[in-house]
């Protein structure tokens, strides 16, 4: 089949990737004239692990591992450890691995079979399913026609919008905000560990893996209305959840927000679909299931979901919706459980209040201490 891939993040480059490996003429289209990746380390866990390995990346995955997570630090006001947070809140087994967004990015573009183009700079305009193909305008104007449609764009997702309707139809939101900036300074002392300072409902840190260092900010907040693409607005929103507080580096890090031009800053939140798939277009990875930051297995889902459509496909040639009801059927018990995994996450990083924050870090330090 001739399949458009819609975004080259994490969940377009492993589509790509499963189903050019099952014999289909795959293009990606991607908005940005470059890979985009900008984000903290992700973990690759379970199920994905094995995945990779079909996927012949695993060991590039594992030589790329990092432990920025396990080396994090809740500290006060002046910087010194208050507790610190072990292995087993964080990951499901000791075989998870956590690897930077942007080696795992890279790991897999590199791996797409020479014949699958990657368009840096093009994007959907305009879809028109007539049942037998679908018709695509980009952006650029340029049209032509596929077999199928995958949306691998993520959790603001415009293949979902034309195809189901608007975001707010399918968005939960979690309640906190989160904000990623890069930290030049903070790479030059050689320090490893990764301290965080919470004060309710704030959490403000740096997060440190192999020579990067980044500012994280995240708070708790009622759902914020503003344009995700004015990035103007969203320093604002963060220089005022924040005003107020000069202790440890936080003066630092806000700084760093102000200077930034590619700020991540966006909403925590979940998207819930019945199905992932309407006629001849479907959704992987965030854009079908985003479970949030609070989960850790985002990733995982992407690397998996795309490998069962995937494999889905390849077992119903001739039948497309047997194909999506068996990619959905095997993908939907992880999504569950990741989706319900995000609970107790933002109690642990960002308690509420102070008497939650003080019993945060007495338990932490209890869990050390045994």
């Amino acid at each position: 089949m001739r399949i458009l891939v819609s975004g080259a993040g994490i969940a377009g480059l492993a589509a790509g990737i499963n189903l050019g490996a099952t014999g289909n003429d795959v293009t990606i289209v991607e908005r940005a004239n470059h890979l985009r990746v900008n984000g903290s380390p992700i973990d690759v866990r379970g199920d994905a692990l094995d995945v990779a390995r079909s996927m012949g990346v695993l060991g590039q995955v594992h030589a790329r591992r990092v432990t920025m997570t396990e080396r994090s630090q809740f500290i006060d006001a002046h910087g010194t450890v208050v507790a610190e947070l072990p292995v087993s809140e964080i990951n499901d087994s000791e075989h998870d691995i956590e690897i930077p967004r942007e080696d795992l990015a890279h790991i897999l573009h590199e791996a797409l079979i020479p014949t699958t183009p990657l368009v840096f700079g093009e994007s959907i305009a305009e879809l028109h399913d007539d049942g037998a193909g679908v018709d695509v305008t980009f952006a650029s104007g340029r049209q032509d026609r596929f077999d199928l449609v995958i949306g691998a764009d993520g959790m603001h997702s415009l293949t979902r919008r034309l195809t189901f309707g608007p975001e707010s139809d399918y968005l939960k939101h979690l309640g906190f905000y989160v904000a990623l900036t890069d930290l030049p300074a903070a790479r030059q002392n050689g320090d490893r560990t990764s301290p965080f300072l919470n004060w309710p409902g704030h959490m403000i840190g740096i997060a440190r893996y192999n020579d990067t260092a980044l500012g994280v900010l995240s708070f708790r907040s009622d759902w914020i209305d503003y344009d995700y693409h004015d990035l103007d607005a969203q320093k604002q929103i963060l220089l005022d959840a924040f005003a107020g507080h000069d202790e440890w580096r936080v003066p630092e890090i806000l700084d760093a927000v102000r200077n930034d031009p590619e700020l991540y800053f966006d909403s925590v939140s979940q998207i819930h679909m019945s199905t992932w798939h309407r006629g001849r277009v479907v959704l992987v990875g965030d854009a079908a299931h985003c479970t949030s930051n609070l989960s850790g297995r985002g990733a995982s889902l992407a690397i998996t979901g795309t490998w069962l459509l995937a494999q889905a496909l390849h077992n119903h040639p001739a039948d497309l919706e047997a194909a999506f009801e068996e990619y959905e059927n095997n993908q939907r018990p992880y999504v569950t459980r990741a989706q319900d995994s995000v609970g107790p996450g933002g109690d642990l990083i960002m308690p509420a209040t102070q008497e939650a924050l003080d019993a945060r870090n007495e338990r932490l330090r209890a869990m050390t201490r045994g």
